[in-house]
């Protein structure tokens, strides 16, 4: 069982820190058994916000965290305590993976973790983090970042997408989905979509697209392509990938590709169907072609990824030790580096060196 820690001082957002609560901490069996254990962390009895919280432990146990989860600071101009500061650091010398919500990223880059590293955080506090800390690469326009054994997320509902990131991590996107829908929230954003849209978000029902999303999903079994999309959404191929950009971030053949490497991985891991018939089923045609996506897309060939979370899959994950080992992501065109995996980076949708996440 992997065990968390959740970091608290007075000064945290009451919004992040109980979001980790019920992602980490709810226990959902119907999810998966067994789940994290989530202990809070804290010098004493704090305020946060309105409330009063009781922490179970004190700093110094966030040393012995598989993760521990920084939520968000409420004032961005006071330094965050130096216990904390230290109690972070000291936790990931241990081997802890560190990961901030919104401002939380003011403590980790205190500690030095974000030194060297691509990192985000709220965006109206962007230009703060990077004038504060020069040695960060403060990205703005991205919902989270990972680099392996720190990750930072932007504000608010970004905290959600970089939690159930973890657990996509952890567990596998079968079981990260199932999370998703028991929360009522989006199963998966890439962590390159844009933190600020100028344009008002268009409702589940009111875009363009609204109808075309499900009729594309039910279909991945074949072989759509571009015009297929736009035939059906009764546009142009140039109104389509305007529309696309617009509503989702990327573009109709990056979007249809991920949609069929999700696909491709829910099969791996709650079936027993050969890769030849998950080709088929997920509309890449041939197990060759499955391969060579999904080794560049996920990291690893698709016989890799059904055995590293099969059994977590079914029975429920079984994590042993700290820092569980994972292969890396290899982006589309990007050049592998070498050294360790989780100094590279980590399972789906993930690019080398703390680049931000984006579609495939």
């Amino acid at each position: 069982m992997t065990t968390v820690a959740l970091a608290v001082t007075d000064g945290m957002l009451h919004f992040e820190l109980s979001l980790a609560c019920e992602v980490f901490g709810a226990k959902p069996t119907s999810v998966a058994d067994p789940w994290y254990r989530l202990s809070v962390c804290g010098p004493s009895a704090v305020r946060v916000d309105r409330f009063r919280l009781e922490p179970e432990h004190g700093l110094d146990h966030l040393s012995r965290a598989d993760t521990v989860i920084v939520p968000g600071w409420a004032d961005v101009d006071q330094d965050p305590p130096a216990e904390l500061i230290d109690a972070v650091r000291a936790a990931h010398e241990a081997g802890a993976r560190v990961a901030s919500l919104c401002t939380g990223a003011f403590v980790l880059a205190a500690a030095g973790l974000l030194d060297g590293k691509r990192a985000t955080t709220h965006w109206a506090h962007t230009q703060e983090l990077a004038k504060r800390h020069p040695l960060v690469t403060v990205d703005p326009d991205v919902l989270y970042v990972d680099n392996g054994s720190v990750l930072t997320s932007a504000g608010k509902a970004a905290a959600m997408d970089l939690c159930l990131h973890l657990v996509r991590l952890d567990h596998g996107s079968s079981i990260a989905n199932r999370l998703a829908r028991r929360l009522v929230v989006p199963p998966h954003r890439d962590g390159g979509q844009a933190q600020f849209v100028t344009t008002p978000v268009p409702a589940p029902d009111n875009h363009p697209l609204a109808e075309l999303f499900p009729w594309v999903i039910q279909r991945l079994d074949e072989p759509l392509t571009v015009e297929d999309l736009a035939r059906q959404a009764r546009m142009s191929s140039r109104n389509l990938g305007r529309h696309f950009r617009s509503v989702t971030g990327t573009t109709p053949l990056q979007w249809l590709l991920t949609q069929r490497i999700r696909h491709a991985q829910e099969l791996l891991e709650t079936t027993d169907d050969t890769v030849d018939t998950v080709a088929a089923a997920t509309g890449m045609g041939t197990a060759t072609t499955l391969r060579r996506h999904f080794a560049r897309t996920v990291g690893v060939p698709p016989d890799t990824y059904r055995r590293t979370f099969r059994s977590q899959t079914r029975p429920g994950p079984n994590h042993g030790g700290r820092h569980h080992q994972r292969e890396a992501v290899r982006e589309p065109g990007v050049q592998q580096t070498e050294g360790p995996a989780e100094a590279r980076t980590m399972y789906r949708h993930g690019v080398p060196d703390g680049e931000q996440y984006t579609a495939v």
